[in-house]
């Protein structure tokens, strides 16, 4: 079993609980745009986020994966953003995951503070299409790995 380790150092482990998703099956663009739009949110709040992104009512900012996005009147300050309902579905589950770990370590639930949400490019899961002419086209799956650290606040 391969042990992992995160990309944040020098946490309290007493005040803070850790959870990771590792090889998930969604877009690592998409799930770094979701972890800055969660990231120093309050737990609930973040839940909340998410949750609304998967009904396709809420958007995420995209400000660095946005080229030939279009522009959306339900963004407010940003002019490129997106429903991204797969990785939504992902971080929500790593988020819950966070929050189980965090109520196991008596932690106050209400208090919680997302400090730490990162996502990084993970496998890739390589095939190729068959064309004409003895030629091919590739059909890669990308992975993610997403990291989440919840606070306790005073």
């Amino acid at each position: 079993m391969p042990t992992y380790r995160y990309s944040i150092i020098g946490i309290d482990p007493d005040r803070t609980a850790i959870a990771s998703g590792r090889n998930m099956r969604c877009s690592p663009k998409h799930s770094r745009e979701i972890c800055n739009a969660i990231r120093g949110m309050m737990l609930d709040k973040a839940i909340e986020l998410l949750e609304s992104v998967i009904e396709e009512k809420a958007w995420i900012p995209y400000r660095r994966h946005k080229k030939k996005r279009g522009h959306h009147p339900g963004m407010k300050k940003w002019p490129a953003g997106g429903h991204p309902v797969k990785a939504s579905k992902m971080i929500l589950k790593v988020l819950k995951n966070a929050e189980a770990n965090a109520d196991d370590k008596g932690l106050d639930i209400d208090r919680l503070k997302i400090v730490h949400a990162a996502a990084h490019k993970g496998r890739t899961y390589k095939a190729y299409i068959e064309r004409a002419f003895g030629r091919s086209t590739p059909y890669f799956e990308y992975t993610t790995h997403v990291e989440i650290v919840l606070e306790e606040v005073a």
